[in-house]
């Protein structure tokens, strides 16, 4: 692990990863002073400094990360973690060929919340990523993947029980999207999974022609649920944020993927308590439907899309229509 992957958040200098405490070495404070950050019994380094926190506990609450939790893990969304998973596999299987192994491959996973899709990248085939760093605002949903990653020995300070060469190593850390803890031009890929999308903080930490894939819902996603939820169901605008990206990046692909889900009234109470429906819906509606589904299962559909872009390169390069 090179020690300029990581940079202080308070001055910006080079960080030290280390079992017990990460130390930046002070090299850009004008003091030369040395900031540190400890490791957390379960594995996660905190590297969100007060002053960059707009509230006192920011990001997902712990009951959403439950109910995520339990609806993810129910395989409601498998068939978007395969597409991602799918999507990476390729991109950085190309990658591996053409470097030949002379760089390590690091992947940044921004708003990973409590690691579902993150775990499954550690498991592409090869071990395609080195290193893994996996970011959220939210601490409790760090604490959870870091337990995850810690019973699976991939965690950071596991790598003596790595049999693997290339096996993946996984960096659980709790920070703002806008204030990356990153090197310049460090990561090899982002992803960025219904999460905040912030063209000029990635385009930083990107090295040239490196890849970000976002996955957001598309128009229709859980329409039904909508529907008995608002009055006035607005539709998704999926790809609104692509024209912001266009300057920094070059769009590849356009994947769609959507399938039918049968809930139960526990599935539905997860889903809605997991998404910004649980406190825009009023609560009057959010009980009859849950009482409708009491007596038999909820269909809805999910939907999704996802975009795979590339970092443009210096030439006057343009972002490519939608297919």
């Amino acid at each position: 692990m090179p020690v300029s992957l990581f940079t202080c958040p308070l001055c910006h200098s080079p960080i030290q990863p280390a079992p017990d405490t990460w130390r930046c070495d002070g090299s850009l404070n004008p003091k030369q002073t040395v900031h540190t950050f400890d490791v957390a019994r379960q594995g996660y380094v905190n590297l969100l400094p007060v002053q960059q926190k707009k509230s006192k506990a920011p990001g997902d609450s712990q009951a959403s990360i439950e109910a995520r939790k339990r609806f993810l893990n129910a395989g409601h969304y498998q068939p978007l973690q395969a597409l991602v998973g799918q999507q990476m596999q390729a991109l950085l299987a190309k990658q591996l060929k053409g470097e030949q192994g002379k760089a390590p491959i690091n992947w940044l996973d921004i708003g990973c919340g409590e690691g579902y899709y993150t775990q499954a990248m550690a498991e592409l085939e090869s071990g395609l990523i080195d290193n893994l760093i996996a970011a959220d605002i939210s601490k409790p949903a760090l604490v959870e993947l870091a337990k995850v990653g810690k019973a699976a020995g991939r965690l950071w300070y596991q790598q003596d029980k790595v049999t693997s060469a290339r096996a993946t190593i996984i960096y659980p850390l709790v920070t703002s999207a806008a204030n990356l803890p990153l090197s310049a031009h460090s990561m090899t890929g982002i992803s960025s999974i219904f999460s905040p999308i912030l063209p000029s903080a990635f385009a930083e930490v990107l090295v040239d022609d490196g890849y970000l894939i976002i996955a957001k819902p598309d128009a229709g996603h859980l329409a039904s649920m909508r529907e008995a939820l608002f009055d006035d169901v607005r539709e998704h605008d999926s790809d609104k944020f692509l024209q912001e990206l266009s300057s920094e990046f070059t769009l590849l692909h356009t994947h769609r993927v959507s399938h039918e889900l049968a809930l139960s009234a526990n599935d539905l109470r997860d889903l809605m308590t997991m998404t910004p429906y649980a406190y825009r819906a009023k609560s009057e509606k959010r009980q009859a439907l849950l009482d409708a589904v009491a007596a038999q299962d909820f269909n809805t559909e999910a939907k999704f899309v996802l975009y795979v872009l590339q970092k443009a390169s210096k030439r006057s390069d343009t972002m490519k229509p939608l297919s």
